[in-house]
This record gives C-alpha cells, structure tokens and sequence, in this order.
C-alpha cells in the first residue's frame, strides 16, 4: 500500500490502492454452480488494504452488498472525487484497522465491477454473455471467493463482515467452510428474504425488463436500457431509507417554487432527489446483472438450503463466534429477521452477541459513519483476534 492520504481533517485513508485480479475455472475445468450450469473461465476483481501477517492470522473479509464492488477503501488516483465505498470503516484506526489487520475485498461473479458478470465476453460465443450467463446463487458467490481465498494462501480468515447480500455471504461462509472461519458480522441482513422484499426485487426486475432497450438483454454497445435501470434504482433506494429520514431530508418541499406546478413532472424535492439516485446510478451499474444478483439474493434460503429446512440446523454447522447487528428503522430486513437468526444460533451452541442500533436512517445505515456501528465492529474484532493465543 502507499502512503496514508488525509481526505480530509479528521479521516485517514488507506491511501491509494490497485485493484487485482484472479482467474480461474479454465475450460474443460469451469466451475460448476449450485443450478448445475457451468461457468468458467471465472475472473475475480479484489482489493486488499493492510499486510498481511507472518502467521496470516490477521485477515479480515469484507463483503459488499447489491450494488458494491471490490473497491471498499482509499483511492485509484490522486484525482479521484472519492473513496472506496466503506473508507469510513475501513483504513487506519477505523472500524477495521488496516494498521492491524489484512482486508480484502472481492467482487462477486454475475456483478460489472469487472468479475466476470453478464457483461463479460462469453468466449464460445465472442460477444457478452447477456441471458446466457448462468443463474447463481450466494453459495456460488462464496466458492468463488474460497479459490481467491485459497490464491491467497489463507487458511484461517479473523473475521468476515457484510451488510446486507454482503452478510449472506459471511453466513454462507460460516457454514461452507467452518473450520477456516472465526468470526461472522452479519450487519442489517437476513436468512431468507420475506414476499415483500422478493415482490420489491420483481418490481425491480420488470421495470428494467419493460424498458424496450432491454432487448431481451442483448443492449450491449446499443442504447442502454436507462430509463428502466433509474426506475429499478428508484424502487430500490425507497427501500434502504426510512420514513423519518425521508420526512426529516425532504418533508413536502416543492423544488423549484412555492407553488404546485400542476404538471405531470416532479414537483417535490424528494422526486428530483430519486431522479437523480436513478440517473447517477445508470452511469455505473449494468442492467442484466442487476437482474441476476436481485434473483440471486431472493433464491437465499439459509435454513432451508443449509439446515433442510432448520434455521438452528444450520447455524450447528458452524463453529465461529457472532455479532449481529440491526437498525430500527430498517423495514427492508427489519430487527425481527435478525433476532430471528440469533435465537437460532443460541439454539444451535454459537457464541453470539446482538446489538439493535437506534438510527432513522434505514437499511442503509450500514454504509454510513456511525460511532455506535464503528465502535461495535472495531470491538468485537479485537477481542476476537486478542483472545487468539497467537495474537500479538
């Protein structure tokens, strides 16, 4: 890693960092996905911020969510306009301190932060997979990070720490590869998600699909299916706020007068604000994988999938310690869905401590700079790594 870079008074970053890649699955020996479908070759994008230790005892796996990457912290160049996504977590003395421990951070298969994703050149083919990328799971997602893993030459991983998909991957983890895991923070995630989530990622979905850009998927070096990718992002977004950041951000404000303009065009602050979340959005995202990764996230059944049809069964295949955090006013992956997980690992024998913390922000929380959040985090991991008899 480079020098330390203060962006700005009271937050050091990890600096400038460079993005690196895997690849692996090679025809004939392409990874076979939970749907029986195979894919390969299978090329991981991953950032890793820290050093790694003589023992490599010291890692620590973030994991993003829906619309993540691997870029997680500190910067691309002297001239970026801003971090990684969890700099405010990650980096020197922070939530995750890279002064102390190795972070790394990958982006899942089917994603366009350049994994291989629908996006990507299906090389039987020379052209981008479109529809013919194959349908994954969060399991899929997870062995894929084991061979990086694997790559890396780690075999014991401190901790692993995602909010949202990105805390069904440290589960998915935790049962998958018990022996190599020690810690798991889920943060604002689930189980399963319930009808309401999966009816909010099918309106997603068909707003993308209804966009005749679309296509059918093959919109590659055309026009881009914007207008339903900005509607899909617009559903989405509602759903990480709350009701009380929205009235306390926005309230009824008009935008541009003091009057109603009695057009069928925005009028309300709050409009303009999710306009503009959809068109930034399409500027970075891909269309097709958002559809594979939503579906991917509603497929997520960890009970019945890894407990045949026990949450408690489940979590009795995992060995590593938990802290589980909500938010009050997350009503994507409410409180009860995480307290629901926690009684099943007490059931099932697992070390396991729970925080609610009180924050109208909503879902989204997690991404957000948060004492509480920060302080919990940064907590748990070094009691962990210090009860180790091998920690410093």
């Amino acid at each position: 890693m480079s020098e330390y870079r203060e962006h700005d008074k009271n937050n050091i970053s990890v600096g400038l960092v460079q993005k690196q890649y895997l690849t692996f699955a090679q025809p004939p020996e392409e990874m076979k996905l939970e749907s029986g479908a195979k894919l390969g070759p299978v090329t991981l994008a991953y950032e890793t911020y820290g050093r790694l230790n003589n023992r490599k005892d010291n890692v620590v796996m973030v994991f993003h969510a829906l619309s993540g990457n691997s870029h997680a912290a500190g910067y691309y160049s002297e001239n970026d306009k801003g971090p990684g996504w969890w700099d405010n977590m990650v980096g020197p003395g922070k939530g995750i301190d890279t002064d102390r421990y190795f972070v790394v951070c990958s982006n899942i298969i089917g994603s366009c932060g350049d994994s291989t994703g629908p996006s990507s050149i299906n090389p039987k083919k020379n052209r981008p997979y479109a529809l013919d990328f194959p349908l994954f799971t969060i399991s899929d997602i997870v062995r894929a990070q084991k061979v990086l893993i694997d790559y890396l030459g780690i075999k014991k991983l401190l901790c692993l720490v995602g909010g949202s998909i990105g805390g069904m991957q440290a589960m998915e983890w935790a049962v998958l590869y018990p022996e190599m895991v020690k810690s798991v923070i889920p943060i604002a995630s689930t189980c399963k998600r319930s009808a309401l989530s999966i009816g909010l990622s099918e309106a997603q979905r068909q707003a993308i699909m209804a966009d005749p850009n679309w296509n059918q998927g093959n919109y590659y070096k055309k026009d881009l299916p914007e207008k339903g990718l900005a509607l899909a992002r617009m559903i989405g977004h509602i759903s990480y706020l709350s009701e009380d950041s929205m009235q306390r951000k926005f309230g009824r404000r008009l935008q541009d007068s003091k009057t109603f303009k009695y057009e069928i065009s925005p009028d309300f602050e709050v409009e303009n604000y999710l306009h503009h979340q959809g068109k930034k959005f399409v500027d970075r995202f891909d269309a097709n994988s958002y559809l594979y990764i939503t579906k991917a996230s509603d497929y997520f059944d960890f009970g019945e999938q890894k407990g045949e049809g026990s949450l408690t069964k489940a979590f009795s295949r995992a060995s590593a310690k938990f802290l589980v955090i909500s938010f009050s006013s997350d009503w994507l992956y409410p409180t009860a869905q995480s307290k629901e997980m926690v009684r099943a690992m007490k059931k099932a024998g697992r070390d396991v401590s729970f925080c609610e913390i009180e924050t109208d922000f909503g879902h989204d929380s997690f991404l957000l700079a948060q004492n509480q959040l920060t302080k919990l985090i940064s907590g748990f991991i070094n009691r962990i790594y210090n009860g180790s008899p091998n920690a410093i």
